[in-house]
């Protein structure tokens, strides 16, 4: 394995930390945010369940990832190197500021931002749908956008529906209720492996094709496996801050809230997953949030400021991280 080809692997690797920091922290914010169990509790619960959800779905995810540049092979570990930088120093950033953003996004802009510089437009797959798949730019930004509306809608459903169900429930439900966050927490772990993952997992399987180690986009074992790990180590490390602004921020959530949440959430994102749809977790479940603030009719009570700092995070997130992949570019060949 050449140098650059290594240097791009660790960088997928990196960049599926960052992930962890991000996304992967959404899973158990909810889970921490209404105490129904310890930070330690749900850093394990969602390691175990990251690392199932890409290993027993599948790959739909990582081919539609790995679709969305059409560059030649000798250009394919630049591109997807510095892509990855992109999206990877765009994660730390925004991180560091405690602000949830995509790292969906983030990667999509970084590919295309590297892909640009080194063909122009014919470099780019600009894709749409193929029936109800998505494909390349296009149909991994519609997927994007349109999951959060279906993530609020769902929670707010959910909600009402249990509100309904229970409201004639007594104090000796609260335990069943928070017990139930755990397999919510767990379903939300589950699906955001089986989606987000495979992100990186799909770009070292184009990296490995390119560079002639495979014949196909299959990627062995480790590349699964270590990603996963690298989601689990990144929420661990350094997703409090996400997870605090995610679960107290936005609206200040009660064990039924949370479930609602987690529950929509999962299977949205659980639903992309067997689409090939790569969505952000965090938009799901931060508009769940939202979802769950307005089914309990407290319009006021959500933190309409940090859902405001969330939006222009969703419009600059893309152009930022496709910049900073450009100019990673450049220095890449100038190296090389």
């Amino acid at each position: 394995m050449g140098a650059g080809l290594a240097l791009a692997v660790c960088l997928a690797f990196a960049f599926a930390l960052t992930n962890g920091f991000h996304d992967a922290s959404n899973a158990i914010a909810t889970l921490v945010a209404t105490r129904a169990a310890t930070p330690a509790q749900a850093i394990v619960l969602a390691g175990v369940f990251n690392m199932l959800g890409p290993i027993l779905v599948g790959s739909a995810v990582a081919a539609t990832i790995a679709g969305i540049v059409q560059v030649s092979d000798d250009a394919t570990v630049a591109v997807i190197g510095a892509g990855l930088i992109g999206a990877t120093s765009w994660n730390l950033l925004t991180w560091w500021r405690g602000l949830p953003t995509s790292s969906g996004q983030a990667l999509v802009g970084g590919l295309v931002g590297a892909a640009l510089v080194e063909g122009g437009t014919s470099s780019v797959n600009w894709g749409g749908f193929d029936g109800w798949r998505p494909v390349g730019v296009i149909g991994t930004l519609v997927a994007l956008a349109i999951a959060p509306v279906i993530g609020g809608i769902a929670a707010f459903l959910t909600l009402r529906l249990l509100r309904r169900g229970l409201r004639r429930g007594s104090s000796r439900l609260r335990t069943p209720v928070n017990r139930s966050q755990w397999a919510g927490a767990a379903a939300l772990a589950f699906s955001h492996g089986a989606n987000d993952a495979q992100k990186a997992v799909g770009l070292i399987g184009a990296l490995l094709l390119a560079s002639g180690h495979t014949q196909s986009l299959a990627v062995p074992l480790w590349a699964t496996v270590g990603s996963a790990a690298a989601l689990t180590l990144g929420t661990g490390l350094g997703g409090w801050k996400i997870v605090k602004t995610i679960g107290q921020k936005i609206y200040r959530m009660r064990p039924l809230d949370g479930f609602s949440s987690q529950a929509s959430s999962s299977a949205v994102i659980l639903g992309a997953s067997l689409l090939g749809a790569p969505i952000s977790t965090t938009h799901v479940v931060a508009s769940s949030i939202v979802g769950i603030g307005v089914g309990r009719r407290r319009w006021h009570h959500v933190r309409w400021a940090i859902v405001r700092d969330m939006g222009i995070a969703w419009l600059t997130t893309i152009p930022a991280a496709g910049v900073i992949a450009a100019v990673s570019y450049m220095i890449w060949r100038w190296v090389a």
